[in-house]
Order: structure tokens, then sequence, then C-alpha cells
């Protein structure tokens, strides 16, 4: 079966790929838009999304909501998966990882917009959500809420 436009220099799709050591070694991957003239939002949820803490060591929780309106790019999806992943045994504070995924996803796909949610799960009795954003969301894009209650027992 012939490739899709576009997909000729995808490295991971369709292989077996194991987890990146640390999110500076996972490969991200982008896909021609088809639909770049056209003003939509894309979503992903990662509702068990997991860090390191790096003064415990011990693990941190999060339930991350990235909205983009794609531009020329699409993230490749099972490069986003393996890039989350990659974070599992990676030290950070929830505002490093919450910004960091936002910035590489933008470097990496020139969005016409997008916003990052981390809704992290309490360190210490509280509950520490990270929001970012680029600029102002297009004119007449449809941009539901993100649909994470406040913290009450998160789920």
């Amino acid at each position: 079966m012939a490739k899709k436009p576009g997909t000729k220099n995808l490295t991971q799709l369709g292989q077996n790929i194991s987890i990146p050591a640390s999110p500076e070694e996972a490969v991200l991957e982008r896909v021609p838009n088809p639909h770049a003239d056209t003003n939509y939002l894309t979503r992903f949820t990662i509702p068990e999304f997991t860090s390191i803490c790096p003064v415990t060591g011990q693990p941190d929780f999060a339930h991350l909501v990235i909205d983009y309106a794609p531009g020329k790019w699409l993230v490749e999806s099972k490069s986003l998966k393996l890039y989350m992943q990659s974070f599992r045994n990676h030290g950070a504070f929830h505002e490093d990882c919450t910004v960091a995924i936002g910035k590489r996803l933008v470097k990496l796909l020139a969005p016409k917009w997008l916003r990052i949610g981390g809704y992290w799960y309490p360190r210490g009795g509280i509950p520490i959500d990270v929001f970012w954003q680029t600029g102002k969301v297009p004119a007449g894009l449809w941009t539901p809420d993100q649909g994470v209650p406040p913290y009450r027992g998160r789920g």
C-alpha cells in the first residue's frame, strides 16, 4: 500500500518504538494539514500524564488538555503519545512540564493558535493548575471549555 503524501518522512508510525528516555530525546513528527485554509480546533486530552518531582523524586500526575488551531501542519499522534510518555521519568516542576510541552508544539507546528491546560493532582495537599497559550484566539474559532472541573477529586 502506498504511503499518503507527507508521510514519507515519518520514522515512528507503523514501527515498534521504545519510549524515549527523556523529552529531549523524543521525536515529535508532523504531517501536512489537508484543511490549512480552514479555522478549526484540534484537541488532545492526556488524562494520565506523569512526570517526576525534581526535588523528591516522587511521581506527579496531571490531566493535560491541548487545544490548537492548525496551520500548515498537524502533529502526528503516535509521536505525541511517545513524547508524552517520555516525561514519565523526567524530573521537572508542573509549570516547566506544561509550558515546555506547549512551546515544543508551537515550534514544531507553527499553529494559528495553541493553548495547554495542565490540571495537576495535589502535591502537599495543593493542586497546581498551569495554563499557557499563544496570543489571541483566531476570530470565529470555536474554543469549548476544556472540561476539567476545579479540583474536588479529579477525574
